[in-house]
């Protein structure tokens, strides 16, 4: 992504998929602080009232803006930014120790804590707009929850198309929606400016220290202001650094702290406003409108972080940490958009089960931040620890930096954990199952991987067995490509066609498909030739490198290939391709335990098809298949 210049439209774009979540959280944050079911409500009084929108405006300032805005978008792999493109990065250094080992894992928790920030964000985002029907209407408070499932249902079943042919109209949706709100905050600060006091840090510092047994509780509905903020880091990629800055910087920080504002001074002046203080901003007759455009905003929203978790599954399949998932491209030019259906329908039903659960964004709240705040902590370990190992910042400022920034972390978690009985348990769980998948499909594959490798023997010995003349072996016409986990061994199908059926063909192309810890390959760095020790023996030895964020595409490499590494030219529209597939089964060796031995058996049958997935012709592909005990 080219830095040194930033187009208008770029900035749009990143307004329309990158700033949903934070651009709406300002619907359901000052509600949740003072609502009357928090179980550890804050009295309404105009100290708290200060105090409280002095704290969201900092913890706004400190963690979105100085945590990921100026640092962390610089800790960027190859242009990428996010969790994994971290985890990445711990993993490319893995000579530093035991300590990015530990971080590393800390890291999958962190992804893992972002699927269960995918199932929330569009349950709380949706119900909260929706929710504005009981300003326009009290008798509408019964059609909340459905009309919420079917706009939920709608969101999933349109997944499929991809965001292409909507997202377009996001840029502009989101910077309307920016423009209203901060018109609607201009309204209520010209009815008590002095609510403007509250950018002060004093108040945010005097009701931490004068009034610490409200203002901690408070921060776990304090952290709903910067949820998102992940996502600014996340979508890096595809907008750069500087569009999402700048649409930060000039439109949404300056609109969602006008609107904190507004509800602020709309507090001060009638203290039963706390039920619902963002709609009641808006004149009456404008209300009804609004609901519309805030839940035009917060669909927005949900596709955002849906497709952060489609990202992120892909991702974690490239790493290892998850079975070959189907993904589909949905998109000719933007690569990022894809679409996987087995997360999707998986997020579907968590979605809805959360919204017929909990039935008000107010419940779901308690349970957000979790997520949250796990996220950012997680976040920020990390970005240290690459400054100091990349970058060999000195630990004095290091030191420092982290000091203050964890803190502020550390407290926000803290004050989630209060909320455990009362729905933060649910992030955690999801949290810790997703992370128990993951390190499982992780430990699981080395061993399968390493028992394989063992079946399948060396692979420059079968070669030499090939190419001794005295081997009873007959070479038919054709070309053969069969795809291998690394150079080391044979691959099972290419031994069981030899050893077996005593044939080999003339052309015999052995494929390694490797995942490189970078987002994408170039073309030129794509594949690779070794030499096995034979010549015009027609075995050529190839790796094809991909970025985690690429699907593999095999006739596409190998068409890459010069015909005078290959000892002639390939012949790939007549070529076969064979598969070695593994059948799993429990074993009696204590490789796992036996729970995990069936969690990763069980997680196996989602794996995609490897034909699709490697874009191979179905009808000249051939499976081969073993068995393997784990």
């Amino acid at each position: 992504m080219n830095q040194e210049t930033v187009r208008p439209a770029l900035v749009v774009g990143a307004l329309g998929v990158v700033f949903g979540d934070i651009g709406t959280s300002p619907i359901y944050t000052l509600q949740t602080v003072f609502s009357p079911s928090d179980p550890h409500p804050v009295p309404v009084s105009a100290d708290n009232v200060f105090g409280v929108v002095s704290l969201i405006f900092w913890s706004v300032l400190v963690i979105v803006t100085v945590t990921y805005v100026l640092l962390a978008m610089r800790a960027d792999n190859d242009g990428e930014g996010g969790i994994m493109a971290l985890i990445t990065q711990l993993r490319r250094g893995s000579r530093t120790g035991r300590t990015a080992l530990v971080l590393a894992g800390l890291g999958i928790f962190g992804a893992a804590l972002f699927f269960g920030d995918s199932m929330i964000t569009p349950a709380i985002s949706v119900l909260s707009a929706v929710e504005g029907l009981k300003v326009v209407s009290d008798g509408l408070d019964a059609w909340i929850v459905p009309i919420t499932a079917v706009i939920i249902i709608g969101l999933f079943l349109v997944q499929r198309r991809g965001t292409a042919a909507v997202g377009r109209v996001f840029g502009p949706v989101m910077i309307a929606w920016f423009g209203v709100i901060g018109a609607c905050g201009v309204a209520g600060i010209a009815g008590h400016p002095e609510i403007l006091k509250a950018l002060s840090p004093t108040y945010a510092i005097g009701f931490m220290a004068g009034h610490f047994d409200i203002a901690f509780f408070t921060l776990a509905a304090v952290v709903l202001a910067v949820t998102g903020a992940e996502a600014l880091y996340a979508d890096m990629g595809h907008f750069g650094r500087k569009a999402i800055t700048r649409g930060w910087l000039f439109l949404v920080l300056p609109a969602c702290v006008l609107s904190y504002l507004g509800q602020g001074a709309l507090i001060l002046e009638d203290g039963a406003n706390i039920s619902s203080p963002f709609f009641l901003l808006v004149p009456s007759w404008g209300r009804l409108p609004m609901v519309v455009l805030a839940t035009a905003a917060t669909v927005i929203a949900s596709q955002a972080v849906i497709t952060g978790a489609y990202s992120v599954a892909a991702q974690a399949a490239q790493l290892g940490y998850l079975p070959r998932l189907r993904i589909a491209h949905t998109s000719e030019t933007e690569r990022g958009q894809i679409y996987v259906p087995w997360i999707n329908w998986l997020l579907m039903v968590s979605v809805l089960t959360l919204v017929f659960a909990f039935r008000s964004s107010t419940a779901l709240a308690f349970a957000f931040g979790m997520a949250v705040t796990g996220t950012i902590t997680i976040t920020t370990l990390l970005f240290f620890f690459i400054a100091r190992s990349r970058w060999g910042t000195p630990r004095w400022l290091l030191g420092a930096g982290a000091a203050v920034l964890l803190t502020v972390d550390l407290l926000f978690v803290a004050a989630n954990l209060t909320k455990l009985v009362h729905g933060a348990w649910l992030p955690l769980l999801i949290g810790l199952t997703a992370f128990t998948i993951m390190t499982t499909w992780q430990r699981g594959r080395r061993i399968v991987t390493a028992e394989r490798e063992r079946q399948e023997g060396p692979l420059r010995e079968f070669i030499d067995e090939l190419s001794d003349r005295e081997t009873p072996t007959q070479r038919v016409p054709g070309t053969a490509v069969f795809l291998n986990r690394g150079g080391r061994t044979a691959p099972l199908a290419l031994r069981a066609n030899a050893v077996h059926n005593h044939v080999r063909h003339e052309q015999v192309v052995i494929l390694s498909l490797e995942t490189e810890p970078v987002p994408r390959v170039p073309a030129e760095n794509r594949v690779s030739v070794e030499d096995l020790g034979h010549t015009d023996d027609g075995i050529v030895f190839v790796t094809a490198r991909y970025g985690y964020m690429e699907t593999p595409d095999v006739p596409g490499a190998l068409a890459l290939l010069d015909p005078a590494q290959t000892e002639g030219r390939l012949r790939l529209d007549e070529a076969s391709y064979f598969l070695s597939k593994i059948e799993l089964q429990r074993g009696p060796e204590p490789t796992m335990a036996g729970w995990r031995k069936r969690l990763f058996i069980a997680t196996s049958y989602i794996t995609a098809d490897a034909a699709e997935y490697f874009g191979l012709p179905r009808d000249r592909t051939v499976i081969m298949g073993s068995h393997i005990d784990v």
